[in-house]
C-alpha cells in the first residue's frame, strides 16, 4: 500500500495546473506538454440503452489524480461484438443499482474483451471533456479523487484480450492527457488502495508496462524497469461483479 499526501492542483486541458484539493498516491505535479492525442471513441450510455440514474453523479471542478483499473470479475466470455458490450454495461448497471442499491454505475469507463469503451456512471464523458471528475462508486474512501475504468473479465491466472489491452492504453494515455497526469505515478490498481485481489495477479502485473506504453503514447518518459510484483494475499471474487470493497463509510454518493 501506499501512503497518502495532500494534492493541491487543478488540470486544465492539455497540461496547465491551478490548484484543487485530493488525495494522492506518488504522483509527480509535473505538467504534460501539448499533445496531438485523439479521445477514443467513447460509447455513450444512450448507445448501450442504460437506465436512468436514481440521482445524478456529483460532478466536482477538479481533476482526478489516480487512474485506477478493474476487473468486472465476470466470465472471459468470447463474444467479443458491440451488442454483447452493450449487454456488459446494463448488466452492471443492474447489479450496481438493483443488487448493491447504488444510484448507478459506479465506475466511469469499461472496456469490454472486444476493445469497446463505454460510459459508465452518468456525466461521466461530459465530466472528462471538461477537465472535472465524476464521483463514482469503485474504490472505498477514494472515489473523491480516482477515475475507474472497469476491464471485462477474470484476469487472476490469464491475462487480457489484445482488443482490450490496446483500448486500455489508448483510454489511459487520453485520460492522462486532459488531466496532465504522469502515467507512472497516476496509474494503478485497485489493491493498491483496498484489500482486494482486483484487478486480477495477471492484469496488476502488467501495470508497469500499461504505465510504459501510456508514457510512450504521450511521448513524455522513458521506459521504467520495475519487478514483478507477488500475488495478491487476498481472495478472489466470490461472485460475478466482486471485484473488492468500492465504498467507504466517507465516500460522500453511492
Amino acid at each position: 500500500m501506499f501512503g497518502d499526501s495532500p494534492l493541491d492542483r487543478r488540470t486544465l486541458l492539455r497540461g496547465a495546473a491551478t490548484v484543487a484539493g485530493g488525495t494522492m498516491l506518488g504522483v509527480t505535479a509535473t505538467a504534460l506538454p501539448a499533445s496531438a492525442l485523439a479521445a477514443p471513441t467513447v460509447h455513450t450510455r444512450s448507445q448501450w440503452n442504460a437506465r436512468p440514474p436514481k440521482s445524478a453523479a456529483s460532478v466536482l471542478d477538479r481533476a482526478p489524480d489516480h487512474i485506477v483499473v478493474h476487473h468486472t470479475a465476470s466470465a472471459n466470455q468470447t463474444d467479443y461484438s458491440l451488442a454483447a458490450a452493450y449487454a456488459l454495461s446494463r448488466s452492471i448497471q443492474n447489479f450496481h443499482m438493483d443488487s448493491n442499491g447504488w444510484a448507478d454505475t459506479g465506475q466511469q469507463l469499461t472496456i469490454s474483451r472486444g476493445g469497446h469503451l463505454m460510459e459508465g456512471r452518468n456525466r461521466s464523458l461530459q465530466a472528462i471533456q471538461a477537465g472535472d471528475h465524476v464521483v463514482g462508486a469503485h474504490t472505498a474512501s477514494h472515489n473523491d479523487h480516482t477515475i475507474g475504468i472497469e476491464n471485462e473479465g477474470l484476469y487472476m491466472t490469464v491475462g487480457p484480450t489484445a482488443a482490450l489491452w490496446a483500448k486500455l492504453v489508448e483510454t489511459c494515455a487520453w485520460l492522462c492527457d486532459v488531466y496532465g497526469l504522469d502515467p507512472h505515478g497516476a496509474i494503478v490498481g485497485h489493491r493498491d488502495y483496498n484489500a482486494t485481489a482486483c484487478p486480477g495477479d495477471r492484469l496488476y502485473a502488467r501495470l508497469p508496462d500499461l504505465r510504459n506504453q501510456v508514457a510512450g503514447l504521450l511521448g513524455t518518459a522513458q521506459t521504467r524497469r520495475t519487478t514483478t510484483p507477488a500475488p495478491a494475499p487476498y481472495p478472489g471474487p466470490r461472485h460475478t461483479f466482486d471485484h473488492g470493497p468500492a465504498l467507504g463509510p466517507g465516500d460522500p454518493t453511492r
